[in-house]
C-alpha cells in the first residue's frame, strides 16, 4: 500500500522569492546533504535549500542579460555547483563564493543540453548534439571538438544512471514524430542506439529509467493515457546500428470511469509509480491531482487534488515529492509498502527481504516443453523424458549460466522458471540427476517465485538439499503453508551433528550466536528490562529448585547455528494463520519444544537490548518471534501443559512476559505522568520565572 502523508510550502515562487514561476521551474536536483535541494528557475536564478527548516541556505544569479539554460547540480565530489549559462558557458563554484560572474569560467564549443551529476561517477555533460564528455575531460581543453551525433533529432529526455561503479548515459530523441533511444556507456566508450515501438496516435510525454540486473528498463508516460515500459540489455552482441525496442504495457491510467491525462511521472518503487496530471471524469470539469499507482496489481492507491494548479512537472528526493502548486513550491512525504498477497492475507515478508520483481502474464508459459535462443540463433530443447548423457548437460548448463547472465528476454523470469520446472520434472524421471550447483545459482541470482517452478521445494525436500530450502524460503514469496511446515519438520528432525557437515548461510544468527557465546560465564541471573524473574511468584515456584532461576538455558541456544539459520528462514517466510495452524497440530511434542526453547532464546535475546533488534544480516524480527510463539502454543498448548519437560519453559515464558509487562505498564505511568506536567505547564503564564522541584511517586 501507498500513502500520501503530511505537506509543507518549501518557497514562494514568483519575483519577491527569487525563484521564477514562467512555465516552472528548469528543474530541482539534490544537494550536498540529504536534506538539500537545487532549485534553478527558467531565469538567472539558482537557489540552494534546507528543505526540513524551509529556508534557503545559498542563492546565486546570473547578471542581467544572461540566462540559465543548464540546471544547476552539485559534484558530490568536489562539493562545488555547477551550471550553463547561455548554452554555451560553464560556471563552476564553491558555497563560499557571493557573485557567480567572478566565479569559474569556462566557453565551450558546442551548446550544452544538460549536465548530471553521480555521488560516485563525477559529473557528466550531454550536448545538443548527442555528444558525451565527463567534466574532467571536458575542463582538460574547453574548447576541444564535439561531434554531433543525432543530426536533425531533439533531445526530449535524458537521465544518468550507475552501472556495476560505471555510469551510464541514457537519453532519448525525436525526429518526425518517431522516438529514438540512445545508452552510452561512458568507460567503454561505445553508443548504442534504438528506436521505440510506439502506438499509433500517441506521444511520448515523459520518461524515467532504472538498471537493474544489467538491465535498463525504460517507461515511457504516453499521451494515450498509459505507461510503457521497454527493457533495453546493457550487454549487447548485435552490430545493428539501430534496433525497435518493442513495449509493453506497464499501467493503463485510468479507474471507474475516470481517466487521467498524465504530465510526468517518477518511479517510487518496482511496484509503485507516481503521476501528476488532471483526473477527468465523464460530465465533471477535470482535476489536475498527484497520484500513487500500483503497477503489480493495476489500481489507484491515492491520490490528491491540487486546486491551484501545477506547471506539470514533479520531483522526488528522499521520500518526498516536489511540484508546484499555484504560486508556492510544494512539498508531500509519502510511503510505500511492499506490495503482495502476503500482505493482504497473511504475514508479510521482513522488510530486509530480497527483492521480489513483478512477474508477467502466466498464459506465455509453456507446459513441459522450452526452447531457449542462444546466441548463435540455435535452439536447445531440454524435455522431461530427454536422455542427455553427461557431456551433453554439461554443454546445456554452461550455455544456460550463458543466458542467465545476459538477460536479453523480456519474459526473462518466466522463462528461467520453465527452465527450473524442466530440470526438476528431469530430476523425478531419472533419480540419478540432480543439478544442485544450477539450482543453486538460479535460486540465488535470479527473481523466481513458487509458483513459477512449484516442484523445486519438493524435490529439495526428498533430496535433503537444506541449502536450496533455505535460499528458496528467504527469496520465494508465496510459500504454501504446507511446504513451509514441511520444511519446519525436516529442519527439527536433523541432528546439530548432521548439520554441521552442511554448508549454509549463518549471516542471520553469527553475530548474536557470537556474542553470547563469548558472555556465556559472565551472568548468573536473569536480568529483564530491569527486572529479575527471581522476584516473580507463580504456582509452579515451588516445584522448581533454585538453580533452575540461573541463565544456564537462556544464555545458551538451544540448537546449533546452522539449526538457527534454518529456522530463522522459517520465521521470514510469509504465511497465513489460518492455513498453517492446521499442519503445526501435526508437528511432534518433542520437535514442538525445541522450537518453542528457540523461540524464549531469541525472545530474551530481542529484549536485552531497548532496540529489540537482534544484529546480524536479516535476523528474525521481534513480531515474527511472538507471532510464531503465539501460533505455536495456540497449536500444542494442551500437550505443553501435560508434558512435565514443557512446564519449566511455560513458567519461564510466563514470569518473563509479566516482568516485562510490568516494565511497561512503570513506563506508561511515567508517561502518564510527563504528560500532566506538560499540561501543567501550559496553564501557566509563560513570562513568569520559578524553579520548582518535581517528584515522581
Amino acid at each position: 500500500m501507498a500513502a500520501l502523508c503530511e505537506s509543507f510550502t518549501l518557497c514562494g515562487l514568483g519575483p519577491s522569492s527569487g525563484v521564477g514561476l514562467d512555465g516552472g521551474l528548469l528543474a530541482l536536483e539534490p544537494g550536498p546533504d540529504r536534506d538539500h535541494v537545487l532549485l534553478t528557475d527558467r531565469g538567472r536564478t539558482a537557489t540552494l535549500f534546507k528543505v526540513s527548516d524551509q529556508k534557503p541556505l545559498g542563492c546565486w544569479s546570473a547578471k542581467h542579460g544572461q540566462i540559465i539554460t543548464c540546471p544547476v547540480v552539485c559534484n558530490f565530489e568536489t562539493r562545488e555547483y555547477i551550471a550553463v549559462h547561455d548554452d554555451k558557458v560553464l560556471r563552476i563554484w564553491k558555497n563560499t563564493d557571493v557573485n557567480l560572474d567572478k566565479a569559474f569560467k569556462a566557453t565551450l564549443s558546442a551548446d550544452v543540453y544538460r549536465i548530471h551529476s553521480l555521488p560516485k561517477g563525477g559529473p557528466v555533460v550531454l550536448f545538443k548534439g548527442g555528444a558525451v564528455r565527463t567534466l574532467d575531460v571536458l575542463l582538460e581543453a574547453p574548447q576541444q571538438e564535439i561531434e554531433n551525433i543525432i543530426s536533425d533529432e531533439v533531445i526530449k529526455w535524458s537521465e544518468a544512471l550507475m552501472e556495476r561503479q560505471q555510469p551510464v548515459l541514457i537519453f532519448a530523441t525525436e525526429k518526425n514524430g518517431d522516438c529514438f533511444v540512445y545508452v552510452q556507456k561512458l568507460k567503454m566508450n561505445n553508443l548504442h542506439k534504438y528506436k521505440l515501438e510506439q502506438q499509433e496516435l500517441s506521444k511520448a510525454l515523459s520518461f524515467t529509467a532504472y538498471i537493474k540486473n544489467r538491465i535498463i528498463t525504460l517507461l515511457c508516460l504516453s499521451s494515450n493515457d498509459c505507461v510503457y515500459k521497454f527493457l533495453i540489455p546493457l550487454q549487447q552482441n548485435t552490430e545493428e546500428e539501430e534496433q525497435i525496442l518493442p513495449k509493453s504495457l506497464l499501467l493503463n491510467l485510468s479507474v471507474s470511469g475516470s481517466v487521467l491525462k498524465g504530465t510526468s511521472f517518477v518511479v517510487l518503487d518496482k511496484d509503485h509509480i507516481a503521476v501528476l496530471g488532471s483526473l477527468a471524469t465523464a460530465g465533471e470539469e477535470s482535476k489536475e491531482c498527484l497520484t500513487i499507482w500500483n503497477t503489480k496489481f493495476q489500481t489507484l492507491q491515492t491520490s490528491k487534488e491540487l486546486p491551484l494548479g501545477t506547471s506539470g512537472q514533479i520531483w522526488c528526493y528522499e521520500k518526498k515529492f516536489f511540484f508546484t502548486h499555484g504560486k508556492v513550491l510544494t512539498v508531500v512525504i509519502y510511503k510505500c509498502e511492499t506490495s503482495s498477497l502476503a500482505a493482504a492475507v497473511g504475514k508479510l515478508k521482513d522488510s530486509q527481504a530480497p527483492d521480489v520483481s513483478s512477474f508477467v502474464d502466466w498464459n506465455t508459459l509453456g507446459d513441459e516443453e522450452l526452447v531457449i535462443s542462444f546466441q548463435s540463433q540455435q535452439s536447445v530443447a531440454l524435455k522431461p523424458e530427454s536422455g542427455m548423457t553427461d557431456a551433453s548437460t554439461t554443454v546445456f548448463e554452461n550455455e544456460l549460466r550463458q543466458v542467465m547472465s545476459k538477460e536479453q528476454m523480456p519474459d526473462f523470469q518466466a522463462t528461467i522458471g520453465c527452465v527450473v520446472t524442466a530440470l526438476i520434472n528431469r530430476c523425478k524421471a531419472n533419480p540419478k540427476y540432480y543439478p544442485r550447483n544450477l539450482l543453486l545459482q538460479i535460486v540465488e541470482n535470479q527473481d523466481l517465485s513458487y509458483s513459477l517452478c512449484p516442484d523445486l521445494m519438493v524435490v529439495a525436500l526428498e533430496k535433503k538439499d537444506l541449502h536450496l530450502l533455505q535460499i528458496c524460503l528467504q527469496r520465494f514469496p508465496d510459500i504454501p503453508e504446507e511446504i513451509t511446515y514441511a520444511c519446519l519438520k525436516a529442519f527439527l528432525s536433523f541432528s546439530d551433528a548432521y548439520l554441521q557437515r552442511i554448508d549454509l548461510n549463518l549471516e542471520s544468527v553469527i553475530c548474536y550466536l557470537d556474542i553470547e557465546l563469548n558472555n556465556k560465564e559472565v551472568k548468573a541471573e536473569i536480568v529483564e528490562n530491569g527486572f529479575s524473574t527471581e522476584l516473580e511468584q507463580d504456582i509452579w515456584e515451588t516445584k522448581i529448585t533454585k538453580k533452575h532461576h540461573v541463565t544456564s538455558d537462556s544464555e545458551s541456544c538451544p540448537v546449533g547455528p546452522q539449526k538457527a539459520a534454518l529456522l530463522n528462514a522459517i520465521l521470514h517466510s510469509s504465511y497465513s494463520e489460518t492455513f498453517l495452524l492446521p499442519h503445526l497440530k501435526n508437528l511432534p511434542a518433542q520437535q514442538a519444544i525445541l522450537f518453542l526453547r528457540y523461540l524464549y532464546y531469541l525472545y530474551v535475546k530481542c529484549s536485552e537490548k531497548i532496540t529489540t533488534t537482534l544484529p546480524g544480516t536479516s535476523p528474525p524480527t521481534v513480531n515474527q518471534i511472538m507471532d510464531w510463539l503465539c501460533l505455536l502454543l495456540d497449536a500444542h498448548f494442551s500437550v505443553m501443559v501435560m508434558l512435565p519437560e514443557a512446564k519449566e519453559l511455560l513458567s519461564k515464558l510466563h514470569k518473563f512476559v509479566r516482568a516485562q509487562v510490568r516494565f511497561y505498564s512503570e513506563l506508561n505511568k511515567i508517561e502518564g505522568s510527563l504528560r500532566e506536567l506538560q499540561r501543567l505547564n501550559h496553564q501557566k503564564d509563560p513570562h513568569t520565572y520559578s524553579v520548582e522541584v518535581l517528584e515522581l511517586i
